[in-house]
């Protein structure tokens, strides 16, 4: 399968929309469909979902939305083995079992070792995941391996050069933001890949919404420039620009938002060199500005002992830093929050929302100033 001369945007369902946003399992199925119609509509195949989003439950969900609405072949489907998750070589089997099952498919078109960092690679070297993908390639139940990979360059490059013959393709963060940042260095971890000619896809090229909705200053740039271009097809048309990228994922909630993406990706152009230098002025007014870099992909939240809402509390934490408006208003929604989950004060400092943390970011710090911030002196409701 040639990789590289593909359509470049691929559908991200790690977040799908909801009836309700407490209940991960309240699929809108109704815009779900038509989400996934439109893209398809436009001639777009590649879907990327895994064992755990959603509360485990998203195959389930692409089973229903799209599996059971098409031909098996008018759509790529593209899921991840849990690395965190498995037990040993037999319990692999299970699962890829169940995921076949899940998804109501006999074989998958993209299959991924999932979120592959110095936390999992000793395990996967123990039980030779690694070799249970090629495995199943070999037996025609997947078409193409691949890994997602949140960690250091230098251990993406251990990986590949032991690993590489069984890897087809590599997943990694790829944003403008995180472009030097030296908690993701994205673009060292993607010189890699090219090293070892290994494809990449992209994931959060919008940094989780971060580079949608962008200070205005930055925004007026993009704008004096091209007038019809929204901020969301600047940060994917900067990833999908990088040498080596055959796809870009992106997490579609709206009809406006698949079209959107559909305007910037059909016929793409990659960025010139005077839109590469408005992206860098873009970069320095966003780095100025943000306080915490959460993609909010709530890795952090699987395990927490006390239920700390860690997302919700950051991107209020960052909305008082990057905004004039009120903060009373923040305060209301972290109030409504403390209700059912618990505070950030709550937080007993184990840590293990670090090790789950792809931006490996000082979260337990952060926390104490979400406390400094919303509940010093202020009346916090208690957890029912």
């Amino acid at each position: 399968m040639d990789l590289m001369n593909e359509k470049k945007l691929g559908f991200g369902c790690m977040r799908l929309p909801l009836l309700d946003k407490e209940d991960q399992t309240s699929f809108d199925y109704d815009l779900i469909c038509r989400l996934f119609d439109n893209y398809l509509e436009k001639g777009f195949t590649y879907f990327d979902t895994a064992y755990t989003y959603h509360g485990y439950h998203a195959e389930e969900a692409m089973r229903t939305a799209l599996v059971e609405r098409y031909p098996r072949e008018a759509f790529q489907l593209a899921t991840k083995l849990p690395l965190r998750d498995f037990k040993d070589s037999e319990h692999m089997e299970q699962i890829f079992s169940e995921q076949l099952q899940n998804c109501g498919v006999t074989y998958f078109d993209y299959y991924l070792l999932h979120n592959m960092g110095s936390n999992v690679y000793d395990k996967c070297c123990k039980y030779n995941a690694f070799d249970f993908a090629a495995k199943k390639k070999e037996e025609g139940k997947i078409k193409v391996v691949g890994m997602s990979f949140h960690d250091m360059p230098e251990l993406l490059d251990e990986i590949l050069e032991k690993y590489g013959n069984k890897i087809d393709f590599v997943q990694l963060q790829i944003n403008y933001i995180d472009w030097e940042q030296p908690n993701v260095q994205s673009r060292r971890c993607l010189e890699i890949a090219n090293k070892y000619n290994k494809p990449v896809a992209v994931m959060e090229p919008c940094k989780g919404g971060t580079l949608v909705n962008v200070p205005e200053e930055a925004k007026s740039l993009m704008k004096e420039y091209n007038s019809n271009a929204s901020t969301a097809s600047w940060a994917m048309r900067f990833a999908a620009s990088q040498k080596g990228v055959f796809r870009v994922l992106s997490g579609m909630n709206s009809i406006e938002q698949v079209e959107d993406n559909v305007s910037s990706m059909l016929h793409f152009k990659p960025l010139n060199e005077k839109e590469m230098e408005i992206i860098e002025k873009a970069r320095n007014i966003i780095n100025s500005k943000t306080a915490i870099a959460c993609t909010a992909c709530s890795y952090c939240t699987h395990d927490c002992p006390k239920n700390i809402a860690i997302p919700q509390y950051f991107a209020l934490y960052n909305s008082i830093s990057n905004t004039t408006g009120s903060f009373s208003s923040q305060m209301v929604y972290y109030n409504n929050i403390a209700i059912t989950h618990g505070k950030a004060s709550n937080c007993i400092g184990c840590r293990q929302c670090e090790k789950a943390c792809p931006q490996h970011l000082p979260i337990t710090d952060y926390l104490k100033d979400v406390v400094n911030k919303f509940e010093k002196n202020r009346i916090i409701p208690t957890r029912k």
